[in-house]
């Protein structure tokens, strides 16, 4: 099976207006999910692998991943965080007006 470059998949997704306009309304979701994966990446872990660690399925994984899952919690992002020894970092800052 081929693989493809998650970051050359995402570059070419943006050429497209219909994706880029709709990755711009979810980006703050989408730039967690590229970040979890880097970090699963980086710690060598499948998608399973790293559910059997922090303790959610594994679909629940993907869909963190797939940058659609609206309702993350910072418990859910700890678990996470922990299994990959990391840790969540959550602030607020001021809307650009």
């Amino acid at each position: 099976m081929k693989t493809v470059d998650s970051e050359e998949l995402f570059k070419k997704q943006l050429e497209n207006d219909i994706f880029k306009k709709e990755y711009e309304k979810s980006e703050k979701e989408f730039l967690l999910a590229v970040e979890i994966i880097k970090l699963r990446k980086k710690a060598n872990l499948t998608q399973k692998e790293l559910a059997e660690k922090a303790g959610p399925s594994q679909p629940a994984i993907a869909r963190l991943e797939s940058g659609n899952y609206p309702n993350v919690s910072l418990s859910f992002l700890r678990k996470i965080g922990k299994a990959l020894n990391v840790e969540p970092e959550i602030r607020f800052k001021s809307r650009a007006l």
